[in-house]
């Protein structure tokens, strides 16, 4: 049966070519790509896409469509998904063209690659990201930027330095009502802002095993594990549910500060800064059996910023009537005359909804109008300009929550330092704020 080729596939079937007969793929050494210099020889942005789980594929599912860009590579260390990742994408330029591999650094190896799709667990994103700017790589990195603050300091240092193009998965930004809201606030529509609330989902799962097999023949359990300290392998502590072991991730807060808690810097303008104090207020664990799991079920935090801003980031059940009022989950801000602003992905409502109509000035400070956050790499990949979630707001977003989330483990507050990025009233706690690696994986070149 003729394959398609149309740019605008839909979804449905993109998906139903996963259900075509799955072949272990080739695994391809990078010494074949011998041609130093070569890149996009078919006038197209080269893309390699590294991790192939649920993310990956809606990831890979828009980029694919676009006019523009030819993925030519696919990287994963489970070799059945890596299969299915191949295959999807070779049913979809309707040849075989696309090279599987099993190792990130044979994708950063290939000259022809100019961009790679990073959506891996978030244990491996400052190291696939730090190396892929090395290799000359524009970079599209799923939120949170890194598991640790110290690594996000380390991408962004280095992503600066090889001046490359960079977007964090934070997709809201180019969500319409998202950039209405942050477009009054940046404004001034309501006032001075003096308090935000963020609601993020409650937290982890809770799971009891007898015992841990071996990992299956087709998954690199070893590779996966990487630079986080070690882990016995267990099918519901990988893929999907990697999220709810803290080696590997951050339990829901740490996978939504990058979308609720990061519309309030963009909002606030804040992509270049943090808060001043951060105080841990709570981080409560499931009550159920649990061998499995050591994410928390709720939580919650406060922040304050220099300009006097006071910031709550908690599970949804932590959230006031007033908020509660408006959804379950979002960025609410308050301003000057009891006038604020709820933001969600269900929609945006003002305590005036004149508000929401406002006309702006051409003074008024705006984003860009693409909504599409993938087309909005790709075109900056293009003209070099900043995407709309450039490396550094990446890192300050998932900051606040490292910062909460070694607040509240600790049980403690402290004092921040936005600028030289230190905790200044206990100087020793900055030993906490990165990880240590596993013998074998580092940051350095």
């Amino acid at each position: 049966m003729k394959k398609s080729k149309n740019p605008d596939l839909s979804r449905r079937s993109f998906l139903h070519s996963a259900g075509l007969a799955l072949a272990v793929p080739t695994i391809i050494p990078s010494t074949v790509f011998s041609a130093p210099g070569r890149r996009s020889a078919n006038n197209k942005i080269n893309i390699g896409v590294i991790g192939s789980g649920g993310q990956a594929n809606g990831l890979t599912e828009n980029a694919i469509k676009h006019k523009n860009t030819r993925i030519v590579a696919v990287c994963d260390v489970d070799r059945t998904r890596l299969g299915v990742a191949k295959t999807k994408v070779d049913h979809y330029y309707d040849d075989e063209g696309c090279t599987a591999y099993s190792d990130y650094r044979e994708v950063l190896d290939r000259e022809d690659i100019d961009a790679v799709i990073v959506a891996t667990p978030d244990h491996w994103h400052a190291l696939i990201c730090v190396e892929a700017a090395r290799k000359g790589k524009d970079i599209y990195c799923e939120k949170p930027l890194t598991w640790s603050l110290g690594e996000g300091k380390a991408v962004v240092k280095t992503v600066q330095e090889h001046e490359r193009v960079f977007q964090t998965g934070s997709m809201q930004r180019s969500g319409r009502d998202f950039k209405l809201a942050c477009e009054l606030i940046r404004n001034g529509y309501l006032g001075k802002i003096n308090q935000i609330l963020v609601a993020l989902p409650n937290g982890g799962h809770a799971l009891w095993v007898d015992e841990f097999p071996a990992a299956p023949d087709e998954l690199d359990w070893e590779f996966y594990v990487g630079p986080a300290e070690w882990t016995p392998y267990h099918e519901k502590r990988c893929h999907w549910d990697w999220r709810w072991w803290m080696g590997f991730g951050g339990s829901q807060m740490m996978d939504w500060i990058g979308h609720h808690g990061d519309i309030a810097h963009m909002a606030m303008d804040w992509d270049h800064t943090g808060p001043v104090s951060v105080k841990g207020v709570s981080w409560e664990m499931s009550p159920e059996r649990n061998n499995l799991y050591n994410a928390p079920q709720n939580y919650q935090f406060d922040c304050s910023y220099a300009d006097g801003t006071a910031m709550t980031i908690a599970s949804a059940d932590k959230m006031p009537d007033v908020f509660k009022a408006c959804g379950d989950l979002g960025t609410m801000f308050f301003g000057e005359n009891d006038q604020w602003l709820y933001v969600d992905r269900s929609g945006i409502k003002a305590s005036d909804p004149a508000l929401l109509k406002t006309k702006f000035t051409d003074k008024d400070f705006r984003f860009r109008k693409v909504m599409n956050h993938m087309t909005d790499f790709l075109q900056c990949v293009e003209s070099r300009e900043e995407c709309i979630a450039p490396v550094h707001s990446g890192h300050r977003s998932a900051s606040v929550g490292h910062l909460g989330k070694l607040a509240c483990t600790l049980q403690v507050a402290f004092q921040w330092d936005p600028e030289k990025e230190v905790i200044t009233d206990n100087p020793a706690m900055n030993a906490l704020l990165t990880r240590q690696y596993r013998a074998g994986w580092s940051l350095d070149s």
